[in-house]
């Protein structure tokens, strides 16, 4: 693309050249042929200059777009309009072009913030955001070309640092995502209203300082260590119920037996053990009786 500017400045250059080149052609004409020759040299001279010209001319009368960007033509610092993919044609050394993506682009932010309990966080977040075709003239107008810069950056820092103070810094870690998805619901409103859409905002990166780290290390193994504790707490009690439980059973089942013994179970057994005796009795008394008290023999016939 050729401005007003970079055209000046290119015939400008070719003057001096062409001037030069004179002076030394003109210095040895004199030495030679004198005044005629200098006149030849400019006749011919001329029809090169044309020619460089023509060609300059003719690459500054169009301007190619291609896919996925939209061009804004100004003529003498006055917005024409805005021209798609394509071949479009323009007044050379009058109009400019200024090109716009309209693809979805990426914009790394770095920054600080600081947690609800005062931690620092230093994070890295990635922006994809994209501009529409109808909306490049306005964004050309009120934001300019570098609206990444002057309005994206500062409006995404702005948001993450005001969210990042309404939690703590542990809740954070545990879960990142209830941050994330704050900052998109906002960011997302905020610069749709400066007529850019924002897609998706991702913390790709976010550390605290190693103390703090170190602390809510530290932290979590004593939660785990308490919690293996009271399981084991936990599994004594369950134990001594269990004990509990099996003892009131048996000193139930030894009350029960006792109820159900009464005097007339007592005789009946007392006589199923002397059945059971005189049914392994073999007939023949017993010599003694007590303590070696001998038993009176009666014989027969006396």
């Amino acid at each position: 693309m050729y401005n007003l500017f970079m055209s000046n400045s290119f015939f400008d250059d070719l003057d001096d050249i062409i001037g030069e080149f004179k002076k030394k052609f003109i210095k040895e004409a004199d030495r030679n042929n004198g005044g005629k020759m200098e006149k030849d040299f400019a006749g011919k001279l001329l029809l090169p200059v044309v020619a460089v010209i023509a060609v300059v001319i003719g690459f500054s009368s169009y301007f190619i777009v291609p896919p996925g960007e939209v061009a804004i033509k100004t003529r003498v610092g006055a917005i024409i309009g805005s021209y798609s993919e394509g071949l479009h044609f323009k007044l050379p050394f009058l109009e400019s072009i200024t090109k716009f993506s309209i693809q979805i682009q990426r914009a790394d932010i770095k920054t600080q913030a600081f947690s609800k309990d005062l931690q620092t966080m230093n994070s890295h977040l990635v922006v994809n955001h994209r501009i529409q075709q109808g909306t490049a003239v306005s964004i050309f107008r009120n934001l300019g070309p570098n609206y990444v810069e002057t309005i994206v950056d500062p409006t995404v820092q702005e948001i993450f640092k005001s969210i990042a103070a309404k939690f703590s810094a542990e809740r954070i870690i545990a879960d990142r995502n209830i941050l994330v998805e704050e900052i998109n619901q906002v960011a997302k409103e905020k610069l749709m209203k400066q007529e850019i859409i924002v897609t998706d905002i991702s913390v790709v990166d976010l550390d605290f300082t190693e103390q703090f780290l170190k602390a809510v290390e530290d932290k979590q193994v004593a939660d785990q260590q308490a919690q293996m504790a009271g399981k084991l707490v936990e599994k004594a009690k369950r134990d001594a119920e269990q004990q509990i439980a099996k003892s009131r059973g048996e000193a139930e089942a030894l009350r029960m037996q006792r109820e159900q013994v009464t005097p007339s179970l007592i005789e009946l057994r007392k006589v199923d053990a002397q059945l059971k005796a005189i049914e392994k009795w073999n007939g023949v008394l017993p010599g003694y009786v007590g303590a070696g008290v001998p038993f009176i023999s009666i014989e027969k016939g006396k």
